[in-house]
């Protein structure tokens, strides 16, 4: 435990008690929201992305030492576990090194090997490695050992036999796996060719290689699609002859007499046996590597996608497009309960236009309707067109976002989807669904799988539970982030929050509905199957504004209600004061903040976050980012010209770069090489989901639909 404590504390750059006490509050069974926001003083004032990075390699350690053991237990089973072999393994840093150990204990399936050692032939391997035997020409030894009646009719099959045992042997050697596999890390080359002449997505690859070290993980998960689905033939190639010097200069000693033999031994070990199993491993590493990084580049995106600005308080239309069926309609009110819906057909087939404004101006006139949010599926360029045409003609504020309508209808047609508005069909709930999704994003998009979102790269292509277990990750941060009011959320949201699950969400629910409103957090205690483990968890995450208790509708943790009474008394102030708290900070300082606290019985970082708290009970921290870019006009593709200059919303991000939406239904791309004037390692460092930026246009190709972009060159 204290050698994983000293790798975690050293890879995150944090110190070791602070690494011990996160592994022991995950330990006892607390989230890592509850860790990150109300047990600071313990853990240095980690975040909670570092806290997560510190569980998952906590995982990989703990699964390194549970190989270690048991591969221990089977060689000790075998009877040839040795202090020295103890030794080997416990360094062994990885899971590779640890099984590079146990291949030559490992059961094996018959081999050309094991048959040679059946017939008897393992002494003569002996003497060809060691060099010690009656005579220096291999093929007088053999002779010695053939027999008819094994299958060794003369002395060739003899030696034949013996060169595959020292192959296998070889290929079972750990130091020598070790010094390969760096060989092939250090000068292997990833090359890919077509396996048709057809023109496909996977054109690029058909004549494509690159440094091991320098494929991008964009470029290997493509490379493994294509492989699967038969459009391109892939292969590892590497310095083959130093290979096989290095095999020789590890095993040959310079006086063995039979050192012929023993290179032919070299080269048919690599090929046949170590460079195979290396070039699987290896790839095999570069795809979970790639996948790891599509996973990060995934959570990346999702987080400010789900932390994008709210547009509150106000009536928004949902605008579902669609051509033979119609474009659904929902309006909401800005508390997200529905007020009317509707159908309109200004699409082909139909092109009713004007019936179709009739409809619009009624809704817009009647609920006061100030935004439309449009999905961006089917028929969503001729429904933005038409939007745009009817809030001219209209004016009165009104305004239009396109909004992504990805995994939609997977909500709308599932038993969630169901349960919430079981009165309306499921073209109708995706409506609603589009309007809710731009008054507030995170509310909406929790009752969707992460997966479905539509943020990320080859996501169908990972490690499912990997990718399910970040994202979900991700969800609970920005839930807890934000903080969820315990009488209006839904559900979907309740189950996101920390230390609540699905089936307690609904518990809560149904106490809503049988009790009313919450008066206050403690009374979450009588709810089913929440307990006191499970109230320390949520509770600081949950707000109550109808509470008399001002710090029920905050961040601050009922264990630390004490701790607000007392700062507000230190400082002159009393809970009527809450939230007009102008002098607080320099009241503090005077007082001095580590007295304060030690008199509060806190740490100061917890000190300093009810400060925040007192000072804006209830604040919502996407409120101070920029809000989404509303329009009230369209262009068209044809529209574009090379130097135009626009301003566009991030949609993706992705390791090549940025897609931009700049309101012309095709997202453009912003090449990484266009992000900066400086170098950018990855496009994360300059933009993320949500951003609103301004770009350029630097070529536009009609017919693939294409859009070329420039940040670096768009300076206003």
């Amino acid at each position: 435990m204290e050698a994983n404590i000293a790798i975690l504390a050293q890879e995150l750059q944090v110190r070791p008690e602070h690494a011990e006490a996160v592994v022991r509050l995950l330990d006892e069974g607390n989230t890592v929201p509850f860790i990150a926001r109300y047990r600071k003083e313990q853990h240095g004032t980690m975040d909670d992305q570092t806290i997560r990075a510190l569980a998952d390699r906590l995982t990989y350690l703990r699964g390194l030492d549970a190989r270690r053991a048991e591969v221990k237990a089977q060689i000790e089973g075998q009877g040839k576990l040795t202090d020295e072999l103890t030794a080997a393994i416990d360094r062994a840093a990885t899971l590779a090194e640890v099984d590079d150990l146990y291949r030559p204990y490992r059961p094996k399936r018959r081999t050309r090997a094991s048959m040679a050692r059946e017939r008897g032939l393992a002494p003569l391997a002996d003497m060809l490695w060691t060099g010690r035997a009656p005579s220096n020409d291999p093929l007088v030894l053999a002779a010695d050992f053939m027999a008819p009646d094994k299958d060794v009719p003369d002395a060739a099959s003899a030696l034949a036999g013996a060169r595959d045992i020292l192959a296998e042997t070889l290929s079972d050697d750990a130091a020598l796996r070790k010094t390969l596999r760096a060989h092939v890390q250090r000068t292997g080359v990833l090359r890919t060719t077509g396996a048709t002449e057809e023109d496909t997505v996977y054109r690029l690859y058909y004549d494509f290689k690159a440094p091991l070290g320098r494929v991008q993980s964009h470029q290997i998960l493509a490379i493994d699609r294509g492989e699967r689905e038969g459009a391109l033939k892939v292969a590892v190639v590497c310095d083959d002859a130093g290979a096989q010097v290095a095999i020789l200069r590890a095993v040959l000693h310079p006086r063995n007499p039979f050192g012929e033999v023993i290179r032919e031994v070299a080269r048919d070990a690599w090929d046949r046996l170590i460079f195979p199993s290396l070039e699987r491993e290896v790839r095999g590493d570069l795809t979970t590597q790639a996948a790891e990084q599509a996973i990060h580049t995934f959570a990346l995106n999702l987080r400010p996608l789900l932390l994008q600005p709210p547009v509150k308080n106000k009536v928004t239309l949902g605008f579902d497009p669609a051509y033979r069926t119609g474009c659904k309609l929902a309006v909401v009110d800005g508390t997200g309960r529905v007020l009317e819906t509707s159908v309109i057909y200004p699409t082909p087939p139909h092109s009713k236009t004007e019936q179709a404004k009739r409809e619009l101006r009624r809704l817009c006139d009647r609920h006061k309707i100030k935004c439309i949010a449009i999905g961006n599926g089917t028929a969503s360029r001729e429904s933005e067109i038409f939007i745009s045409e009817f809030i001219q003609e209209y004016g009165d504020g009104l305004s239009y976002m396109v909004v992504s309508e990805a995994g939609a209808s997977v909500y709308s047609a599932s038993k969630l989807g169901a349960e919430e508005f079981p009165e309306f069909d499921v073209s109708l709930r995706s409506a609603i669904s589009i309007a809710r999704r731009l008054q507030d994003p995170l509310a909406e998009l929790v009752k969707i799988d992460p997966k479905a979102i539509g943020v990320g790269q080859y996501q169908h292509d990972m490690p499912q539970a990997r990718l399910g277990e970040a994202l979900d990750g991700v969800v609970e941060d920005c839930v807890s982030a934000v903080g969820v009011d315990l009488n209006t959320a839904s559900p979907a949201l309740l189950g996101r929050v920390a230390g609540i699950s699905t089936t307690v969400s609904k518990n809560i629910t149904a106490y809503r509905e049988q009790n009313g409103r919450f008066r206050t957090r403690r009374e979450l205690l009588k709810v089913a199957k929440l307990g006191p483990k499970a109230f320390e968890q949520c509770a600081g995450f949950l707000r109550v504004p109808e509470s008399k208790n001002v710090l029920d509708r905050t961040a601050v943790h009922p264990e630390s209600y004490a701790a607000a009474q007392t700062l507000l008394t230190l400082c002159g102030y009393t809970d009527r004061d809450i939230g007009d708290l102008g002098e607080l900070d320099a009241r503090l300082t005077a007082y001095g903040a580590e007295n304060a606290a030690a008199q509060c019985g806190v740490g100061v970082p917890t000190l300093r976050d009810i400060v925040k708290e007192l000072q804006k009970p209830g604040r919502d921290p996407r409120d101070e980012l920029p809000p989404p870019l509303l329009r009230t006009d369209v262009l068209d593709l044809a529209d574009l010209q090379p130097g135009m200059m626009l301003t566009g919303t991030v949609r993706n991000v992705v390791d090549f770069g940025a897609f931009v939406d700049i309101g012309v239904h095709q997202d453009g791309l912003v090449h990484i090489s266009e992000l900066a004037t400086r170098r950018v390692r990855h496009p994360s460092e300059v933009v993320q989901v949500g951003d609103v930026v301004d770009v350029i246009v630097l070529e536009v190709d009609a017919k693939k639909k294409r859009i070329a972009l420039s940040m670096k060159q768009a300076k206003r």
